[in-house]
């Protein structure tokens, strides 16, 4: 082996040990950041509960995160709020048992949809099977610890604020742009929630087609999504691709389709953070999720576009998330600390 060879084979052994164990991506294909330091303060609990998969872990009271992973989110139904806090219990035990010397103080759990994060419920979750779940209370009592319950992304824009890209920015959207398109807006760094239905920037209305799956017409997230960009493609060519990244790739290469594809979903992403910029008038734009790693093809035409829609107003920066698909479980550490 050459001493190039060897450096290699420790460079990469030096990353492998950074590697969190048992967590490579998130449902999106993602890849998961490495925890952010919360720093000191009490031992909590923490959930990041998604439609495919939920995330656990244990910080403890200096704040490092302890035996995250990552295991199947349990069937949808009209029931999956028992079955799922049960199985939060089970996994919560796990990690106690694992680390002994840890005793947490309270719970934070993070589930997607419309949630009511005052009144603890989870308002309703087409994914999930649940309408108007008391989701907080049922794990209170079965965790015998106080709860903080809160919106997965909305909480993970939170965490961005606190520990990660948006840090410089009181006022901010963070966008995840993967499958989906999800949103959180933070005014003077904290969560807008309007009880919960603030921050469905996906779900907002940037052309008069196509046709969305919540039933509206027109939402940024069927047009600028990575899962609508590989679907539109491969609508418009009859050809499958493995996703927006290889349409992007296409695009690049001169692909007529592809460069179609993708000029109509920056044009929709520009429209929509036009929008909100008249409005809210953020400092600043935070991109996660897969489509972010498109780098300059997209953060390069989104500043071109943005410039080009918008005349007087305040131009927010647009930044990458950092802590990526740990967001949602550190942002649910945070506010199960907040409870003390």
């Amino acid at each position: 082996m050459t001493s190039a060879d060897r450096e290699a084979a420790s460079h990469d052994a030096a990353e492998a040990a950074r590697a969190v164990p048992d967590v490579v991506t998130d449902a999106s294909g993602d890849p998961l950041a490495q925890a952010a330091e919360l720093g000191a303060g009490a031992p909590v609990l923490a959930f990041d509960v998604g439609g495919t998969d939920i995330k656990s872990a244990l910080f403890d009271a200096d704040g490092a995160m302890l035996g995250l992973r990552r295991t199947p989110t349990p069937e949808p139904g009209a029931d999956l709020p028992v079955r799922l806090v049960a199985r939060l219990v089970e996994l919560g035990a796990q990690l106690r048992e694992e680390h002994p010397g840890v005793d947490p103080v309270a719970v934070g759990l993070v589930v997607p949809g419309i949630v009511d994060e005052v009144a603890g419920v989870g308002v309703f979750a087409s994914n999930m099977g649940w309408r108007d779940a008391p989701i907080r209370a049922l794990a209170e009592e079965a965790f015998g610890l106080p709860v903080a319950f809160d919106h997965d992304v909305r909480t993970g824009g939170w965490a961005e604020h606190v520990l990660g890209g948006a840090r410089p920015y009181p006022d901010s959207i963070v966008l995840i742009i993967g499958t989906g398109i999800a949103g959180a807006l933070l005014l003077g760094g904290v969560p807008f929630t309007s009880g919960g239905y603030a921050g469905e920037v996906g779900h907002s209305p940037v052309a008069d087609e196509p046709v969305c799956a919540c039933g509206a017409r027109g939402c940024l997230e069927a047009i600028a999504s990575a899962g609508a960009i590989a679907r539109r493609y491969t609508a418009r060519t009859g050809v499958p691709v493995e996703g927006a990244k290889e349409v992007i790739a296409l695009a690049g290469a001169g692909d007529d389709a592809a460069a179609a594809v993708w000029d109509e979903a920056l044009d929709a992403l520009a429209l929509s953070i036009a929008q909100l910029t008249a409005v809210i008038a953020p400092q600043a734009v935070v991109i996660g999720g897969g489509l972010s790693r498109a780098g300059g093809a997209l953060f390069d035409e989104l500043r071109t576009r943005l410039r080009a829609r918008l005349s007087f107003h305040r131009l927010p920066e647009l930044v990458p998330a950092q802590l990526l698909g740990n967001a949602g479980i550190l942002g649910a550490a945070l506010r199960a600390r907040s409870l003390g």
